[in-house]
């Protein structure tokens, strides 16, 4: 990984990001995997990181070094969200009134772009096994791999 510019590992983040995203609109658009609060709560995350990495692979080296440092803290906010569905939302009967759920009812993301942002399951039944490891465990490990990443990118030199 020595060889990869600040420049690079953003591009790699920002594409990994994206790719989070398509991967769960394919999941509930074509495998009627229906998104809690918390899913769609994690692809806005997904889609913040992305695209902060993207300006920075795009932009000069000092708007890098800040989409680097972003990232991380970005990142680290899909561990907390994915780690929170995955051990109290799947809990619940139901995502109403957690924070996810008012976020994104608040906002009108829900309402505005419904098949990114739709809320259409509730946590229980959000709960789906792939390849024997439930989602929300698999968007935490790619979270706490994107801000490895994030940090590699912030160490590089530009």
């Amino acid at each position: 990984m020595s060889s990869l510019t600040r420049q690079r590992i953003l591009m790699l983040i920002a594409l990994l990001s994206y790719a989070a995203v398509g991967a769960a609109l394919v999941s509930q658009h074509v495998f009627d995997m229906m998104p809690c609060a918390w899913c769609v709560f994690q692809r806005l995350i997904y889609l913040i990181l992305g695209t902060v990495c993207l300006i920075g692979a795009l932009g000069s080296s000092a708007l890098a070094r800040v989409a680097s440092a972003l990232s991380i803290p970005i990142a680290l906010g899909g561990i907390v969200a994915a780690w929170y569905q995955f051990s109290v939302a799947a809990e619940l009967e139901s995502c109403d009134r957690t924070f996810a759920d008012q976020f994104m009812v608040k906002s009108g993301l829900d309402g505005s772009l419904p098949s990114l942002f739709g809320i259409f399951g509730t946590c229980q039944e959000a709960r789906v096994d792939l390849f024997g490891v439930e989602y929300a465990l698999w968007s935490l490990a790619l979270f706490a791999v994107l801000a490895v990443l994030g940090i590699v990118a912030l160490r590089r030199k530009p």
